[in-house]
């Protein structure tokens, strides 16, 4: 199983960051190690900052396609990214540390990668730390949606069934702080899909 990230597919989070919205896919990889088991996420214990960052998972079938979706967490360790990117050097540091990927619960999709967009599904992302809204948008206002990510990825990314992909996060990302609370989620017309509570350590 691979883990392949997106970023920049929302436009006002690219902008957030002072970076210029993309019209193409921008991908990385994280290892399955950076997979966050189980308790508390160790944000005390890593040597940086620790962001959240919430996004939808799309767990590929048999034949490439969607077969299920969960909220994600990709956390970054924005200071060493920044340093790294601003040496032009790769920045796995900032991205690929230990516990830095959540998958929430699997729930079956059967509506292709179209669905995760369309309006009638009203795919929408939330994540709020200690009761207060850091994150939210719906997956319809994605500037660079999942099959454009999907369509890049199986001309040269060696995609295999099971493996996921982190589809990028909307604006508000922030720092996680040990003792925060976070809770997120994915609803479909206001429906829980898959969610995660999760308290820093």
């Amino acid at each position: 199983m691979t883990l392949w990230c997106a970023i920049r597919t929302f436009t006002q989070h690219a902008r957030e960051l002072g970076n210029a919205p993309v019209e193409e896919p921008i991908v990385f990889v994280k290892p399955t190690n950076c997979l966050h088991g189980s308790g508390p996420l160790p944000v005390s214990s890593h040597p940086g900052e620790v962001h959240h960052e919430v996004e939808c998972v799309v767990k590929l079938g048999e034949d490439l396609q969607p077969v299920s979706v969960a909220v994600g967490l990709d956390l970054t360790d924005r200071a060493a990214q920044a340093a790294l990117r601003a040496k032009q050097y790769p920045w796995a540091k900032g991205k690929t540390f230990r516990s830095s990927a959540v998958v929430g619960p699997m729930a079956p999709w059967g509506f292709g990668f179209n669905g995760l967009v369309a309006e009638k599904h009203a795919l929408e992302l939330h994540l709020s730390v200690n009761g207060e809204v850091r994150q939210s948008a719906a997956l319809a206002t994605m500037s660079v949606t999942p099959q454009a990510q999907h369509d890049e990825l199986v001309t040269w990314a060696p995609l295999e069934p099971g493996d996921l992909m982190f589809t990028g996060t909307p604006k508000g990302v922030g720092q996680l702080q040990p003792g925060d609370e976070l809770h997120a989620s994915l609803t479909m017309n206001g429906v829980v899909l898959s969610e995660i509570s999760l308290s820093c350590q």
